[in-house]
């Protein structure tokens, strides 16, 4: 059997929070929950996270930045921030942004799957992409 993808969920609506933690364990996820980013924070390094699902709207620290400090922590883990239209256009360093009213959970739930079979690499025997410096090196 194969082991639990663990995923960070960071929202300080209780509501929503307990919601996206029901959706994901029944689709066999395991989330660690918290309600602020100091809190987020404070539980990444000692946890072996795949994916980071925050709110944009967080208190003291918005998702953008709570996101900007994991990724200095562990820039391989992918982090998808939740968040109204308005903030979509902000400058973030998330692997993607998705607006809360206009996602369903099936959706989500297919965003987190591919973004957190994302971290574990490339499939054997996939090609590798030749990055673009490589090749105007080699022309």
């Amino acid at each position: 059997m194969r082991p639990k993808k663990v995923i960070l969920c960071v929202d300080d609506n209780e509501q929503e929070l307990s919601i996206l933690k029901f959706l994901l364990t029944t689709h066999g996820y395991k989330v660690v929950s918290a309600a602020t980013g100091q809190e987020a924070i404070g539980v990444f390094p000692g946890t072996q996270v795949d994916l980071v699902l925050a709110s944009y709207g967080l208190p003291h620290m918005n998702g953008g930045q709570l996101v900007d400090r994991l990724k200095r922590i562990a820039p391989q883990v992918p982090m998808i921030l939740l968040g109204d239209p308005q903030s979509a256009g902000q400058i973030h360093v998330a692997d993607a942004m998705v607006a809360k009213k206009n996602c369903s959970p099936l959706e989500l739930l297919e965003r987190i799957k591919v973004m957190s079979a994302r971290k574990r690499g490339p499939r054997k025997g996939a090609q590798r992409l030749t990055p673009i410096t490589e090749l105007a090196a080699a022309s």
